[in-house]
């Protein structure tokens, strides 16, 4: 039986405490996840202080940013190991994950170094009374130990997008995979250690939230800063614990996110993407669209097309070139997909297509199987149409014009991202701008330059990540002030 092991300080830690992983593609255990107690979340937060001590906080930024390539080169290097383990954990089709996740993964390394390299600072030349002068300049300086709590979805690509920018900033990391998804993080700790990443500076525990590594990790005062992704209960609670020592936060939480389809938009277009974000990954993606707004001229034939896409998805397992779409991350997940599948039809919903569990052969029947569901006939006030769901599934709505569009895709109390189809571009750029959210897509959908910010509005996040705006969280900017 496969062991998943913490690393600590450079080295793989067994413990006495440990939990089942198991394959959502048919339930099976796959491997044996080691539990981290208070004891190894506070020996991985001590490793941590003292790499900063160390000869990772000796460091130049250019010997920093050498090894941060190395460690990209090392992922890609061994790349099939790592597309190996996020399937056996998520269940993913390979064609996704060989895309975007392990290519991506690696990629936030390189990204990075390269951010921190040509990251300018502040200079001021000032008048003082006696005539001479004085000079002010900033310098950044890393924030220190950084908690990293990672969600299942996109497990190494989310968890680089963290460690990446916070290495090269010069900070030490804790990192809490989640417990369903544990294998590419412990997996990135031979990496660090084939690349010469000093002893500390990258750290894993296991386990789960309340009285385990999550508590323990978030409620630790050596930890300096605490960056979370993942639903919006658990961030809460996060940012609950990091008001204790007044420790900074960045937030990137949960969704509700509208896509808006104006009667004038390129169809082909518009059912391209959408089928993509509602449907991709199992529908597990914090920035897929559950609520669909379509103008009434088109909303019929939409529907129908977007049925049509729904239905021609292939559910199987990650190494058959032919699945777009494979499960659910867990049988917990699933029940409660499918207790809001239940609960759109008690309210009235009508199903276009799916609302249920796909027939799966074999020891597939025992998998996280859900069907692509598209609902009917729900106003705003329905269930399905307020709460995050995080399944394969959407809503669509008529509207009738855009004043109205608007006020209804912004009446919620998320406000990660939204889509806007339309090939009138006045009205492109008047919508977006009135979107209440941190990203907006027009004509497209999930398209990322990682220079650019992201993070969400409202009760979608607190901070931004990506380019320069990853350096304002992960360091500290000092003004230095020279007197002539």
């Amino acid at each position: 039986m496969k062991q998943i092991l913490n690393f600590i300080n450079g080295e793989f830690v067994s413990t006495g405490k440990q939990f089942e992983k198991r394959t959502p593609l048919d339930n099976s255990i796959i491997g044996m996840v080691h539990e981290a107690g208070k004891t190894e979340v506070d020996a991985a937060v001590q490793a941590a202080h003292d790499a900063l001590k160390g000869p990772w906080g000796k460091m130049t930024v250019v010997e920093r940013t050498d090894i941060l390539n190395k460690v990209a080169d090392e992922i890609t290097r061994r790349f099939d190991e790592f597309l190996e383990a996020e399937c056996a954990d998520t269940g993913k089709p390979k064609s996704l994950a060989s895309h975007i996740d392990i290519p991506r993964g690696a990629a936030n390394f390189k990204i990075f170094a390269d951010v921190i390299k040509n990251a300018p600072t502040e200079f001021f030349e000032m008048a003082t009374p006696d005539g001479k002068g004085a000079l002010n300049y900033a310098i950044r300086r890393p924030v220190g130990v950084v908690g990293v709590v990672c969600p299942w979805n996109l497990p190494l690509l989310l968890m680089t997008w963290k460690v990446g920018p916070a290495l090269a900033c010069g900070n030490a990391v804790v990192v809490k995979p989640s417990e369903e998804t544990p294998s590419t993080a412990t997996l990135l700790g031979e990496v660090m250690n084939a690349c010469g990443v000093p002893k500390g500076v990258y750290n894993v525990v296991h386990g789960f939230g309340p009285n385990s590594a999550g508590e323990f990790l978030t409620t630790n005062q050596g930890v300096n800063a605490i960056t979370f992704t993942g639903e919006t209960r658990t961030g809460e609670i996060i940012n609950k614990a990091a008001a204790h020592g007044s420790r900074p936060v960045s937030l990137e939480m949960g969704g509700k996110n509208p896509g808006i389809v104006f009667a004038d938009c390129d169809m082909d277009v518009a059912i391209e993407a959408t089928i993509r974000s509602c449907f991709a990954n199992c529908g597990q993606v914090c920035l897929g669209t559950e609520r669909l707004y379509v103008e009434r001229p088109i909303f019929d034939e939409f529907v129908a097309r977007l049925k049509a896409g729904a239905e021609k998805l292939k559910l199987g397992v990650p190494s058959d070139p032919a699945t777009n779409m494979g499960p659910l991350v867990s049988q917990e997940h699933r029940d409660k997909v499918l207790s809001y599948y239940k609960k759109a039809v008690d309210e009235g919903a009508t199903v276009v297509t799916g609302g249920g569990i796909p027939k799966m052969p074999g020891e597939l029947a025992n998998g996280a199987w859900v069907q692509p569901t598209i609902w009917i006939g729900l106003d705003d006030s329905a269930t399905v149409v307020r709460e995050e769901i995080f399944g394969p599934c959407t809503t669509v709505m008529p509207f009738d014009s855009e004043d109205e569009v608007i006020k209804r895709a912004n009446n919620t109390t998320y406000g990660l991202a939204a889509s806007v189809f339309t090939q009138n571009i006045n009205r492109a750029h008047r919508v977006a701008a009135q979107m209440e959210v941190g990203l907006v897509w027009v004509n497209s959908w999930f398209l990322r330059d990682l220079r650019t910010p992201f993070g969400g509005a409202k009760q979608s996040g607190i901070g931004r990540e990506g380019g320069v705006h990853s350096l304002e969280f992960y360091t500290e900017l000092k003004n230095i002030c020279i007197k002539l």
